[in-house]
């Protein structure tokens, strides 16, 4: 399964958010990738519900900036 990715967010103890891009059914979603200390697995989470989740962590509020940044049509670095 091919996708696209971008890095959302990393947190201190070494999990990483992206959003991602199933190139082909072009589904978008949010996968977490946890530290290899967890020794979990890779999680995709359906935006709407990455969104819903309680707390306002800094990787949803990364997600925030991104979907601002894209409606306003800038760059990252502007």
């Amino acid at each position: 399964m091919a996708t696209e990715s971008r890095e959302l967010y990393a947190s201190p103890n070494g999990d990483r958010w992206y959003l991602a891009r199933q190139l082909t059914s072009h589904q978008v979603y949010v996968l977490h990738v946890p530290n290899a200390a967890s020794g979990g697995g890779r999680a995709h989470i359906e935006v709407a519900a990455f969104l819903a989740r309680s707390g306002h962590t800094p990787e949803q509020q990364a997600l925030l900036r991104l979907i601002g940044i894209l409606v306003e049509g800038r760059n990252e670095a502007d």
